[in-house]
């Protein structure tokens, strides 16, 4: 048994509608996965990063109830719902969740590139490249201390399960569609500035 082989959702089995719609409850599904991905690295350093995607997910999840099934069925359909609202919770929910999944698929895509490379300097390299240009100077340090606490490679890749190449495996299809959500939102909150001053 791996890691992923528990998950109720994998993000490369997530629906993708025409025009690049994003269904709302299989990502929310598949993003609760890498919120409990954190816990395998074993230290209450993570909490904050994981509050901070569980608060997301919330407020994400709470307008799509709201809306209901056709209206809240995909991502774009509750943006763009908002914006005619004036509203702005959900959006920016998706748009810092989106940031936070960027991080953690940019340190587990370098940390399965770069077998030689332990994981708190693969994740350090990702979150200067990701979300420290939006952190303030009192953010900032929670996440480096969360970086010092990454456990050793070996260990983290004992704990996603064996034999260690089924795990490698299921990491890079876990990874390719994560990506592949990740670039979709980012492309449409960039297309329609929905993300400007949030």
């Amino acid at each position: 048994m791996t890691y992923f082989d528990d998950l109720p959702k994998k993000f490369n089995e997530v629906t993708i509608y025409d025009y690049e719609e994003i269904d709302t409850s299989e990502f929310l599904a598949a993003a609760e996965g890498v919120k409990d991905l954190f816990n395998l690295f074993g230290s209450s350093a993570f909490i904050p990063v994981q509050n901070d995607m569980a608060g997301n997910i919330k407020k994400i999840r709470a307008a799509q109830e709201k809306l209901g099934p056709d209206h809240g069925k995909s991502l774009q359909k509750i943006v763009l719902s908002e914006v005619k609202e004036n509203k702005k919770d959900a959006t920016q929910g998706l748009l810092w969740l989106t940031r936070g999944l960027r991080f953690t698929l940019e340190g587990m895509k370098r940390n399965i590139t770069h077998k030689d490379e332990e994981v708190n300097k693969s994740f350090t390299k990702a979150y200067t490249e990701t979300l420290a240009k939006y952190h303030n100077m009192f953010v900032r340090p929670v996440f480096k201390l969360a970086m010092a606490a990454c456990p050793y490679r070996k260990d983290l890749y004992a704990k996603l399960g064996s034999p260690l190449e089924l795990v490698e495996e299921q990491l890079a299809d876990w990874l390719e569609g994560l990506e592949k959500c990740v670039v979709i939102i980012e492309k449409f909150l960039d297309s329609g500035n929905y993300a400007k001053g949030l």
